[in-house]
């Protein structure tokens, strides 16, 4: 079917379009938006939960010989990464001291 581009077009017709095109988007977007809120609340857990029936499987390695706690940001770090040791005996990494 051919179409003549060059009649005139009715203002009616645009502005009918374009505001029912608004509302099947709202539309579709609201949908999307609900489905998408369960999904996240679903995994997610509250900061007070009980967790007393959850295993945790971490493993706690102790600190090594050649490993410090930095005094300044609390963090285990390598002998390599020791900026200076202060006046108190409290060591501070390279991070830390720049």
């Amino acid at each position: 079917m051919a179409q003549d581009y060059d009649t005139p077009r009715s203002k009616d017709e645009d502005e009918e379009s374009i505001e029912a095109l608004g509302k099947s988007s709202r539309q579709n977007q609201a949908g999307d938006i609900d489905d998408d809120e369960n999904a996240i609340a679903e995994d997610y857990e509250l900061p007070g939960a009980d967790l007393s029936n959850e295993d945790s499987s971490v493993t706690v390695i102790p600190m090594q010989g050649d490993e410090f706690v930095c005094s300044e940001c609390f963090l285990v770090k390598h002998r390599s990464q020791l900026a200076y040791t202060t006046d108190d005996g409290d060591p501070v990494c390279e991070e830390c001291a720049g």
